[in-house]
């Protein structure tokens, strides 16, 4: 790489990269009801589409950016899509319409796509194995300082110039780390080693992976865990205001858990050479499922408010706390077989676990009937799944070396 930069300002800045999604994300949760009431008065639930919308985008830009880094180049296709996110920022801030500004986040998903999917890729270039997972889960680590803040963030722009000016956060968000990544990280991917933009050879790159069993059971844990948490970041801010009326308070709650559960990546980087990025995944799904019945069951049965409430408090943070034990693990096993074509690997990964995380919590979220019931069973449900699925990537590889 050059120029060349220390092993702690490269993990900052793919941390920066990998950022740029949960600031867009939970930033915008304090604005959704003043977007509402300004921009879709007669149905404020709309508002819920400045997320999903964003999503959607992300999903789909993820497709193509992974590719296009492979045929161009990892940096030249970063700045591209900063430049797609920080425009995508602009038009929201200007849009007199809830239309348009659901147009600006979908161009803000396209644009973001890229440092996040391109950074793995970089990562990938880089390193291997589980020295690769521990580069992701320290990333991870300072990434989560984003959502930790972000809301408070968000809640701090509303109050001193209003929610359009969030989107102006972005811009120079996104033209500061375009700075970074343009003075500092160099070309992880030789010419020698790109792969032209064609479609047969894409073709070929994703029946490789999906006929990988491994990566494929991988991809389907990383959807299932995805739709855990795009469910809990729908559903999160409701319950704190309808549940427990502690709607003014939320983005000092949500930022507190996010922050505490920062812990998680560090964790991580510390055991998997001991336990192994498969074993440390089993064991957190099947955790979280555990916890997840006993959430079920706090919200039948007759507990004080206080209670209650401290056991959701809790339950939130283990679900962030259950990311950074299992996505830089998820990622960095879907990836080890794949260094060949990382930067198509790295966008079918996150492309379809993405899209269809969301097409799962879309769903569920409109179930939200004033209780905590259907958030804890749906991640209750997903997170038994992830466990099942686990457990036969285990089988399977046990069986390999015998075939």
């Amino acid at each position: 790489m050059q120029p060349k930069i220390s092993r702690a300002e490269f993990v900052a800045l793919i941390a920066m990269m990998f950022a740029t999604i949960a600031f867009s994300i939970d930033a915008m949760l304090p604005a959704l009801p003043d977007i509402g009431a300004e921009l879709s008065p007669s149905d404020p639930n709309k508002a819920a589409l400045i997320l999903t919308s964003f999503v959607f985008g992300l999903g789909l830009g993820t497709f193509f950016t992974g590719p296009l880094s492979d045929a161009f180049g990892r940096r030249s296709v970063i700045l591209c899509g900063l430049v797609l996110y920080a425009a995508g920022a602009a038009l929201a801030w200007l849009a007199p319409t809830l239309e348009l500004v659901l147009i600006g986040r979908v161009l803000q998903g396209l644009g973001a796509a890229s440092p996040r999917i391109v950074g793995i890729a970089v990562v990938r270039d880089l390193f291997s194995g589980r020295d690769m997972a521990r580069i992701i889960s320290i990333a991870m680590t300072i990434f989560t300082i984003f959502p930790a803040f972000a809301p408070l963030i968000g809640s701090i722009i509303i109050a001193t110039a209003g929610w359009r000016a969030i989107f102006l956060a972005f811009v120079v968000f996104a033209v500061g780390l375009s700075v970074w990544v343009s003075g500092r990280l160099g070309e992880s991917l030789p010419v020698s080693n790109r792969r032209p933009f064609r479609a047969p050879l894409l073709g070929a790159a994703i029946k490789e992976m999906v006929t990988h069993p491994t990566v494929r059971l991988s991809i389907v844990v990383q959807t299932l865990c995805l739709s855990a948490l795009f469910t809990l970041l729908t559903m999160v801010q409701p319950v704190y205001e309808q549940i427990f009326d502690k709607g003014d308070s939320f983005p000092l709650w949500f930022g507190g858990v996010a922050l505490a559960s920062g812990a998680s990546g560090l964790l991580n980087a510390a055991i998997v050479g001991r336990f192994g990025m498969r074993r440390i995944v089993t064991a957190t799904v099947g955790i979280q499922a555990v916890l997840s019945v006993a959430m079920i069951v706090i919200g039948i049965v007759d507990v004080s408010e206080v209670v209650f409430f401290a056991s959701f408090v809790f339950w939130q943070f283990t679900l962030f706390f259950m990311a950074g034990l299992t996505m830089g693990n998820l990622n960095s096993i879907a990836m080890e077989p794949m260094g060949h074509i990382a930067g198509m690997a790295a966008s079918v990964i996150g492309g379809i676990s993405t899209v269809l995380g969301a097409a799962v919590a879309s769903p569920v979220s409109l179930l939200f009937d004033g209780s905590i019931l259907p958030l804890a069973t749906s991640i209750a449900v997903l997170c038994c799944l992830a466990f099942v699925a686990m457990t036969e990537m285990s089988r399977i590889e046990k069986r390999l070396p015998a075939s």
